[in-house]
């Protein structure tokens, strides 16, 4: 799997875990160059508190294009610090 935004590959993976239709991608598969750490916080009754990143690809940016749970609840422990998109991120 892929994820790629602005014709950027992201993050590729052939390990992604899929959840309620995303695929979270492992923490060494994705491309850190493309990565900036965002303050913005949503909380997921089941998962936890999912932290974000904004995508910077060139001059353009996507902010909270990513999201991860460093910390999940023990439901979603699999998918501790892997990484899904959204925001016009394509995953092929």
């Amino acid at each position: 799997m892929k994820a790629i935004w602005k014709g950027t590959v992201l993050a590729e993976s052939g390990e992604t875990i899929v959840v309620e239709g995303n695929h979270y991608f492992p923490p060494d598969s994705i491309n850190q160059d493309y990565f900036r750490a965002s303050e913005a916080r949503s909380t997921c009754p089941w998962k936890g508190l999912a932290s974000y990143y904004d995508i910077v690809v060139g001059d353009d940016a996507n902010p909270g294009a990513a999201w991860y749970y460093p910390e999940p609840k023990e439901a979603a422990s699999q998918i501790k610090g892997y990484v899904a998109f959204w925001k016009g991120v394509v995953i092929e």
